[in-house]
């Protein structure tokens, strides 16, 4: 039962990843693109975890936070970057 569960989280998450997809494309400002980037990041995320559940595999879940890492640091980078064009002071 539990990968019948997961097979259908994929197919939702997998959905929220295709919508955000389409906002970073098409999104009105670009304060709206980087939200859908970095809601990306965390759908992502949530695929490996998922992934690692159903592969019982303890690897997926380091890759998931190395990503989570790198996707704070690119989202605050890009913000800073936004706010005074410049990242590093």
């Amino acid at each position: 039962m539990l990968e019948n569960v997961i097979f259908l989280v994929f197919g939702m998450i997998s959905t929220a990843l295709l919508l955000n997809l389409w906002r970073l494309i098409k999104g009105p400002s670009l304060p709206d693109r980087i939200l859908a980037l970095d809601t990306m990041y965390i759908n992502s995320i949530a695929l490996i975890i998922l992934y690692g559940l159903l592969m019982g595999s303890p690897l997926y879940f380091e890759a998931a936070l190395l990503i989570a890492m790198l996707g704070f640091v690119s989202t605050v980078a890009v913000c800073k970057f936004l706010l005074r064009g410049d990242i590093i002071e």
